[in-house]
């Protein structure tokens, strides 16, 4: 049985830390799936379609990773691509109660949907796609936050303001 996950996220940028968890997510499922999300209550950096852009290079080199936008209930999105599980980045216990709390509600929408709480590498704990942005807005270096092509995506956004 082929098993689909789905890692779902606005990326706003796609950090190293993001990478991260999809290239271990990548290592134990037969697909997954970066959904990026169009997320109305956010006003995010880049349009979903440079999001899904950005992801997709970033993401090239893993063959069972496939890269989509969206706009629906993440339990309906996963319905829609028979994948039964949805991976969770999660940094601190914050985070973990809100994601609790999701993946309760998904489970209620969709009981055959199942949430994997993943914890990033050490060295990503920290960060975040708002860290990124805030501290590119403040002509900090980010080059060791994202991928180089991100890097430059970043400060070409900052460069047009």
């Amino acid at each position: 049985m082929s098993v689909v996950a789905i890692y779902p996220g606005t990326f706003d940028p796609i950090t190293l830390g993001h990478l991260d968890i999809i290239k271990r997510s990548a290592a134990l499922f037969e697909q997954l799936i970066v959904a990026v999300a169009l997320n109305p209550s956010k006003k995010p950096l880049f349009s979903l379609e440079e999001r899904v852009t950005l992801a997709e290079h970033a993401t090239a080199s893993l063959a069972n990773v496939k890269v989509i936008g969206f706009n629906s209930l993440l339990a309906q999105l996963a319905e829609q691509h028979h994948a039964t599980v949805l991976i969770r980045g999660v940094r601190s216990v914050s985070d973990f109660d809100y994601e609790r709390q999701l993946a309760q509600a998904n489970q209620q929408l969709n009981p055959q949907l199942e949430t994997i709480f993943m914890t990033p590498n050490e060295q990503y704990a920290f960060l975040s796609s708002t860290i990124v942005k805030e501290v590119a807005r403040h002509q900090g270096n980010i080059k060791t936050f994202v991928t180089a092509e991100i890097h430059q995506a970043v400060l070409n956004k900052f460069l047009a303001d």
